[in-house]
């Protein structure tokens, strides 16, 4: 189970997308800006390959407000579908 301690500051992902992997997962915060406003898009899938080598269609995503908040609630998510993400693995 991923906890906030598992990931940088927000200010690091308005930078740079923060990537990671748990136990057969990966996932990516990434800032996205719609209407002005900016969000937290949060992508999930299964290993073992990065994200530009899986197709889309093999990617889960959601957005969040893009603040601590949303930030907990973008790891409650990937914690909730972290089963059915990895029961997807990908063929080597």
């Amino acid at each position: 189970m991923l906890t906030r301690a598992d990931f940088l500051s927000l200010n690091f992902v308005k930078k740079e997308d923060f990537t990671g992997s748990h136990k057969g997962i990966r996932f990516m915060l990434h800032m996205e800006t719609l209407e002005q406003e900016k969000k937290l898009k949060v992508y999930l899938w299964s290993e073992p390959f990065g994200f530009e080598a899986t197709p889309d269609d093999e990617k889960i995503s959601e957005l969040f407000a893009f603040n601590e908040g949303g930030l907990e609630e973008a790891i409650d998510w990937i914690n909730e579908n972290y089963e059915s993400v990895k029961d997807k693995k990908q063929p080597t």
